[in-house]
């Protein structure tokens, strides 16, 4: 049983890294769809995710969550909300990376968790830890530094945080699998996109059929770019804890950023690093504290357990003791003739 658990841990930790690893390494990708705009790449990603997640649901025959989920429109509402969200995310980092704000971007998913858990004192009213309220604070602090270099907002890492903290906030009321969700989304995007894709067709700015057939197969490919790392992201989250998730999720930006600089040669100021400084010491407070309040939980488990295993041998004894004296009541009477004696 061990072996099997440790098994499966390590399983899900590849997939966990591979699910990043993709993640952070997809800025590689959009340029090479290139001279295909970002709106164009956008629709054929919608189109394309959709085509490859039915595949995928009808290979694991699992479609037995779509029937209630038509019954139910406020959950549609919600994915309609989610799929709305994630089509603004999906749209900005596209373009960004293709304009030569890959660092930029990077930085929306390291501010990501901060402004998650903003949205969680203002929409959910969750009360945070100390350690949480200075996180909060200091990555607060980070962007103001970022828009004083900028000489304004860092717009594209901000649009990115915010829509995907959202996007986040609604698939946790949806409460779908993430292929599940994912299919549900594409669904409501398909229609849109493919109108757009025609559209652009019959004015004969589509580049799908006149770039040849290496493209053609490039915009067909975002499918498999948008889909494999979800299925991998939901074998890993099903196998490891949700800490070491977090602690995951933090390689897809660091490989963005790398590439932004290493790859991409992208200008990194003083005041630049000085907001991603101040960025990634909120980070390491948040982990810190994450880590923390995990360890804390598991010791007040562990002690909950050890206290009811005490209990309940005790009680169990007690029981074999009241059923030894029925069994065998001469006994019982002997000895307590003596201790009246």
């Amino acid at each position: 049983m061990g072996l099997d658990s440790k098994g499966e841990q390590r399983i899900g930790l590849l997939n966990g890294f591979a699910a990043y690893g993709m993640w952070g390494l997809v800025p590689l990708f959009w340029p090479l769809l290139e001279p295909a705009g970002a709106a164009e790449i956008l629709a054929h990603r919608m189109v394309w995710s959709l085509g490859i997640v039915v595949i995928a649901l009808v290979v694991m025959r699992r479609w037995a969550w779509a029937g209630p989920l038509l019954r139910q429109p406020r959950r549609l509402g919600l994915i309609t909300v989610a799929a709305a969200t994630i089509t603004v995310n999906w749209g900005v980092y596209i373009w960004a990376v293709n304009a030569g704000h890959v660092v930029e971007a990077s930085l929306g998913y390291f501010i990501n968790p901060l402004v998650t858990i903003a949205m969680g004192v203002l929409l959910l009213k969750e009360r945070l830890r100390p350690a949480q309220w200075a996180a909060v604070g200091i990555g607060f602090a980070a962007v103001l530094v970022l828009t004083i270099g900028y000489g304004q907002p860092p717009w594209i890492s901000l649009c990115l945080a915010f829509s995907f903290a959202t996007y986040g906030l609604v698939k946790k009321k949806v409460n779908l699998g993430g292929l599940e969700s994912l299919a549900a989304e594409t669904a409501i995007q398909f229609l849109p996109a493919l109108g757009y894709l025609l559209w652009l067709s019959s004015r004969g700015d589509a580049t799908f059929g006149g770039e040849g057939a290496g493209h053609a197969t490039l915009l067909a490919a975002t499918g498999v770019v948008t889909a494999v790392p979800l299925v991998c992201f939901g074998a890993a989250a099903i196998r490891v804890p949700l800490s070491t998730l977090g602690l995951l999720q933090y390689l897809a930006p660091v490989l963005q950023f790398l590439l932004g600089i290493l790859y991409f040669h992208e200008a990194m100021p003083a005041e630049r690093w000085a907001g991603f400084a101040l960025v990634w010491a909120a980070l390491s407070l948040l982990t810190w504290d994450a880590l923390r309040t995990a360890r804390k939980s598991r010791m007040v488990l562990r002690e909950a357990a050890t206290t009811a295993a005490t209990a309940a041998a005790a009680t169990a004894s007690a029981e074999a003791a009241r059923e030894a004296a029925a069994a065998n009541p001469t006994t019982a009477s002997g000895t307590a003739g003596g201790t009246n004696t």
